[in-house]
């Protein structure tokens, strides 16, 4: 009884909270982002556009992974205790690394970054051979959304437009690849930090650095190249749908090849062998 301990802190409320702000404020950037494109590019440069878009965006990860490296090593209680007596160092399993550090540098950076924003015009004139009567809002019309709807988004209204929405097959479709892609993306990336700690005996400060460094950047040159692809090559829908499921199904057989990686389990004294 005298090891038992109730938890009497309340801040991961705050985290809780921090993190649910940050994510409505994050999630007009995409969708909203992506149709601003659409709607004031050239038709033809929007694919190198959306890629440059989701380049950068995969690139926040990175940093994130290095920031977190150089964050672990930093003990917990940076700034409150004497660095001095620390007797423990950051490969002993008893060291906890400054984590809260990233939340406070992340939320200054995000703070900065969003300040531009504020500057943009209201509305742009649109080029020459832009994406006429090919705009978001013509296609929200199409799908039977209509000015009202999208001023005033009563939940009647949101549930009709999203039945409409889900009713398109190769939307649909999309969506439901989209969801095993990213689903398989963040067990990788939550997990292989973890699994390189204990197969390969690596701190939580490197494996972080070696995930940011090698995992993320291919991906955002595969965008980035992705985008110059259609580019190049002036993909129409049809187009684009089988070259992504071309890539798709060479990027799953690739990935066939981890379930041949791996190491032998910790020789664990009463868990893989006996005491004796």
């Amino acid at each position: 009884a005298g090891c038992e301990k109730e938890p009497s802190s309340y801040m991961w409320i705050y985290i809780l909270l921090g993190n649910m702000l940050r994510g409505i404020g994050e999630t007009p950037i995409t969708p909203l982002g992506i149709s601003y494109l659409d709607d004031f590019a050239k038709e033809e440069d929007v694919p190198v556009y959306v890629a440059c878009l989701h380049t950068i965006a995969m690139l926040g990860p990175m940093f994130g992974f290095l920031l977190g490296s150089l964050c672990a090593k930093l003990y917990v209680d940076i700034g409150f205790v004497d660095l001095g007596n620390i007797t423990i160092t950051p490969q002993d399993s008893r060291w906890v690394g400054a984590w809260w550090l990233g939340f406070l540098i992340a939320a200054v950076t995000n703070f900065l970054a969003a300040i531009p924003f504020c500057f943009l015009p209201k509305s742009l004139k649109k080029p020459e051979k832009a994406n006429n009567g090919k705009t978001s809002f013509g296609l929200l019309e199409n799908t039977g959304a209509t000015g009202n709807r999208l001023i005033y988004p009563f939940l009647s209204d949101f549930c009709t437009s999203l039945k409409k929405v889900l009713g398109n097959r190769m939307y649909f479709t999309f969506l439901c690849c989209s969801l095993l892609q990213f689903s398989s993306f963040i067990g990788f990336l939550t997990y292989k930090p973890k699994y390189m700690e204990q197969q390969y005996g690596q701190s939580t400060s490197k494996s972080n650095f070696l995930i940011g460094l090698t995992s993320l950047p291919p991906v955002g040159i595969g965008i980035f190249l992705g985008g110059l692809i259609m580019k190049k090559y002036k993909m129409s829908i049809v187009g684009a749908t089988k070259f992504a499921f071309t890539m798709s199904f060479f990027a799953y057989v690739i990935a066939l090849s981890h379930f041949f990686v791996g190491c032998e389990n910790y020789v664990v004294a009463g868990m893989t062998v006996s005491y004796e």
